[in-house]
């Protein structure tokens, strides 16, 4: 059964993943593997497992090895559909050319990069609440290095190795309803003008997740993520 009536999961599948060039030379981002399965599947995953049955991908660099993967995946109860957005379009303009395929009424929307162990009915309950068009997940990640305290006269108090940032920023994992489609075109960046358009209308709310979150965005968070599924500390595995 689909969460609160959203059965439309769209994913954003277009990125080239220049930063992960040692392990996507040949392949897009989204095909990049962990535990011998594409960073997509995993994101599919935890959609899946949680009652979504519809997935739009919006496809763009190497769109075609995203259909062969769809055609060959072992997912099941679910229908697929690629839709192909353009090798260069920005983000926003993705989800604005899937419009029609998306259709009316509430969907979730994603990178396919990026896993963490989101509760989704609370992320729709959490949507349906505020009532507006709206709701971004925000996390605050690890910071990659550690940070040293300072006292008075610059002395060093102390070090806390790799913590939590202070601030909150975009962890993906969207609810929205098909107003958003009036703030997107073909050349919208979604992280830019949509979504401060949202903000300064009073249509966009937070929903704060505290838990697990990661994006694969380099060679080293890809190891990371290899590392927790191999040794069987998946905090997103929800299945």
């Amino acid at each position: 059964m689909a969460i609160d009536g959203i059965g439309t999961g769209v994913i954003l599948c277009g990125g080239r993943g220049t930063r992960l060039q040692e392990r996507s030379r040949s392949l897009p981002k989204p095909l990049v593997e962990i535990g011998g399965r594409p960073i997509l599947w995993h994101v599919m995953q935890i959609y899946a497992v949680q009652g979504v049955r519809r997935f739009i991908l919006c496809t763009g660099y190497q769109g075609e090895a995203i259909e062969r993967f769809v055609a060959g995946t072992d997912l099941r109860g679910v229908s697929i559909e690629c839709v192909a957005t353009g090798d260069d379009t920005p983000t926003g303009g993705r989800v604005r050319r899937a419009a029609d395929r998306i259709g009316e009424g509430t969907f979730w929307l994603t990178y396919a990069d990026g896993v963490a162990d989101i509760e989704l009915a609370d992320l729709a309950a959490h949507h349906r609440a505020h009532g507006g068009l709206a709701t971004i997940t925000v996390v605050r990640p690890e910071l990659p290095f550690g940070v040293a305290e300072l006292g008075t006269d610059s002395r060093v108090v102390g070090f806390h190795e790799k913590p939590r940032s202070q601030h909150w920023v975009n962890g993906g994992f969207f609810c929205l309803e098909a107003g958003v489609f009036d703030y997107l075109t073909d050349s919208t960046v979604l992280e830019r003008e949509a979504l401060e358009g949202l903000a300064g209308d009073g249509q966009l709310r937070a929903y704060r997740h505290t838990g697990f979150w990661e994006c694969m965005d380099t060679y080293k968070d890809a190891a990371r993520l290899e590392d927790l599924w191999r040794e069987g500390r998946a905090p997103w595995k929800m299945w």
